[in-house]
């Protein structure tokens, strides 16, 4: 894993001291000993979720990001019903613990509260048509659902963290157009996007999108947590970038492009992307030149890779929580977007994962305003190609998955913040 150290843009409460003052104690081991790796995320959360509030600790770096929980006969019945490994250590250990932290690229966080969880999904999406909603179901995290009629009338005011579904923010759909024109599942998406948009007093989808976009801005600025994967990553800054801009390209909707939109592209607007250029071929799979396509060879053979950068846990503890891997190099994955152009990256993003010596990257995290976006590419981490009307991802079968730890990885982070969001 490669070493990098940047300036850490969130204060959270650190602490490399002995025994915990709240008696008995559990590791939560997130190296080779544990058996299932994504509901020991769960275990986690299920620890400091209402009504049990049970403070916990992440110790980063150590033993591949180790959790530490309470020693309660509720929390051993959880781990045992979910499958998670436990061992219980005294005093000393937990000294021995804080010395090893103390010498080492480590660091003992305490996490506080877990956080209320909303995943931006319209009603038609199945289960499977999202990583997340799988991670999190299958870890057994609760969490809500809202789309644009929540998002416009101001229901993430009510959530900490929020993912986006693989959402096409320009009013596009995809530009799924030239190839799924027909399909009933293409067809449901542009009527309820287009119900959505009239209820919600817009003239077309393209407006509606990027309202939601601008909504969503607003209130990372305000102290939210983004997560977003797939083409939802690039689509929002595509959106951001060109307000009052027509740009949609497909020809089912909307008004033609405007000739000049490239010209009135606002890059001071997005979170991560800037310099990019709008791809105006509506036959084109691709909106704008921030994806960078899996090379044609890619697509039947796997066995790629992008690699995961090590950080200073006591400079940088953000960027080192969502690392956080038992492996530091995570097979590849592809999606409508299967990885950022790193020469479109604004200077002030921070690269967690990429391609050594390519212009592309896979994972990345920035700050915007007081709020945060974590950006991953590709659309299912345990289905490479991810065909669509493939079966579901069935997590039971990769209960040690790399490229599922790093979503995980991104729902307990804010648990660590301490400044309260501005409302």
């Amino acid at each position: 894993m490669r070493r990098r150290i940047i300036t850490c843009m969130i204060i959270i409460v650190a602490t490399t001291l002995g025994p915990m003052v709240w008696g008995d104690l559990l590791l939560v081991p997130m190296d080779d000993a544990q058996t299932d790796h994504l509901r020991a995320y769960g275990l986690t959360w299920w620890c400091l979720a209402e009504p049990r509030g049970y403070e916990t600790q992440w110790l980063l770096n150590y033993r591949a990001g180790s959790f530490i929980v309470p020693d309660r006969s509720d929390v051993r019945a959880r781990a045992q019903e979910m499958g998670v490994t436990v061992k219980a250590i005294t005093d000393a250990e937990n000294e021995a613990i804080s010395e090893v932290i103390e010498q080492s690229n480590m660091q003992r966080l305490h996490l506080t509260r877990a956080p209320d969880i909303a995943v931006y999904t319209p009603e038609y999406a199945e289960p499977w048509d999202d990583a997340v909603t799988l991670a999190l179901t299958y870890a057994e995290v609760d969490y809500d659902t809202v789309w644009d009629r929540e998002v416009i009338r101001g229901a993430l005011e009510d959530y900490d963290w929020l993912h986006l579904h693989h959402e096409d923010f320009t009013g596009n759909y995809g530009k799924f157009f030239s190839s799924f024109a027909n399909e009933p599942w293409y067809r449901r998406q542009v009527r309820a996007s287009r119900a959505a948009a009239e209820d919600l007093g817009f003239d077309n989808v393209q407006q509606c999108k990027k309202a939601v976009a601008a909504t969503i801005a607003s209130w990372v600025a305000d102290g939210g947590f983004l997560f977003a994967m797939c083409s939802a990553a690039d689509t929002l800054d595509i959106a951001l970038a060109s307000q009052g801009v027509d740009i949609v390209a497909a020809p089912i909707d909307g008004t033609p492009m405007d000739p000049d939109a490239q010209e009135k592209l606002d890059f001071t607007a997005t979170l991560a992307f800037r310099d990019f250029t709008l791809v105006t071929d509506p036959m084109d799979p691709e909106i704008a030149d921030i994806d960078v396509p899996p090379y044609p060879v890619s697509f039947v053979s796997q066995g790629e890779v992008f690699e995961l950068f090590e950080f200073s846990a006591r400079q940088d503890p953000i960027p080192t929580m969502l690392t956080q891997c038992h492996v530091d190099q995570v097979a590849d994955f592809l999606g409508q977007t299967t990885a950022f152009r790193q020469s479109a990256l604004k200077p002030t993003v921070v690269v967690l994962g990429d391609y050594p010596d390519e212009d592309r990257v896979k994972y990345i995290h920035g700050g915007y305003g007081e709020g945060t976006f974590t950006f991953l590419a590709g659309h299912d981490p345990e289905d490479y190609a991810h065909i669509i009307g493939s079966d579901p991802t069935d997590l039971s079968l990769h209960r040690n998955s790399p490229g599922y730890r790093l979503i995980l990885n991104n729902i307990l982070f804010p648990a660590a913040k301490t400044q309260e969001r501005k409302t």
